[in-house]
């Protein structure tokens, strides 16, 4: 037996409440489709018969699901438990909270992209379809459009910010790994942030229009690489273009500061 196996013995488990178990055959339900978003769940006195409960053990489940945001519960005669569509807003402040408690910096947050997004680049390349590329074309002609409707050749800096979110963002999504994509979208609210203050602190007249021009063409290459299929040539080109980008939205000791900071 092992040390830590034997440090296990004795120890006190704890048995789930009632509710608690209520609430994971409910979550199983949801989980497995069994039960579908917009679907309302029986009525209070049937869930109460079904289970064996009071009315408190259940109402103290629905709590359980309506904090995972998995239901919502309306109050009143017409009212009920409705299930709702699971959201990635959930994960993302968890796995926020968490990396502020432990210091986390931006540059700790862009070095993760930085392995995650390349490698979804190359995936990409060997799964897209035709709307793939049809879909990361439009945010580039949307950059385009926002670029030449301004005559300093300076876009509008909460455009320009959404849009190259927008782009990064159909990287992930559309690597068809799943695990990837939803690490990307939990991280979304840190990074968009992130954007909002680089925007905030020096996007303005001072900017050289080349390096929109720039960002632009990068992005003109990917989809070609994608679109080749050169799963090699896009995991490297996405590679070196997020290290010139990081040296841009990282400057000025912003690589430094802790993601707490973001939010308070």
């Amino acid at each position: 037996m092992s040390s830590t196996v034997g440090s296990q013995v004795g120890r006190t488990v704890r048995a789930p409440k009632t509710a608690e178990l209520i609430a994971a055959q409910l979550r199983r339900r949801i989980v497995l489709g069994e039960l579908t978003p917009g679907e309302t769940l029986p009525p209070e006195n049937q869930l109460m018969e079904q289970f064996g409960v009071s009315r408190p053990t259940l109402r103290e489940a629905f709590r359980i699901l309506e904090a995972e945001m998995l239901i919502s519960v309306k109050r009143g005669s017409r009212g009920g438990a409705q299930v709702v569509a699971p959201d990635f807003s959930v994960a993302a402040r968890h796995v926020g909270l968490l990396l502020q408690m432990q210091g986390t910096t931006l540059d700790d947050v862009y070095e993760a992209r930085m392995v995650s997004e390349p490698a979804c680049a190359r995936l990409l390349t060997k799964r897209r379809t035709k709307q793939d590329i049809a879909d990361l074309n439009e945010v580039v002609a949307q950059l385009q459009s926002a670029v030449e409707s301004k005559d300093n050749s300076v876009p509008d800096a909460v455009l320009w910010t959404r849009l190259t979110y927008r782009f990064h963002e159909l990287i992930m999504e559309r690597s068809g790994n799943k695990t990837l994509a939803v690490q990307g979208a939990v991280l979304q609210e840190i990074v968009a942030t992130h954007m909002e203050m680089r925007v905030a602190r020096n996007f303005d007249k001072t900017e050289s229009p080349e390096r929109f021009q720039r960002a632009i063409k990068a992005y003109k290459r990917l989809v070609a690489l994608v679109e080749a299929r050169d799963a090699e040539g896009a995991e490297r080109h996405w590679r070196n273009h997020m290290k010139v980008a990081g040296t841009y939205l990282l400057k000025d000791g912003l690589q430094d500061k802790p993601v707490v900071d973001l939010f308070f």
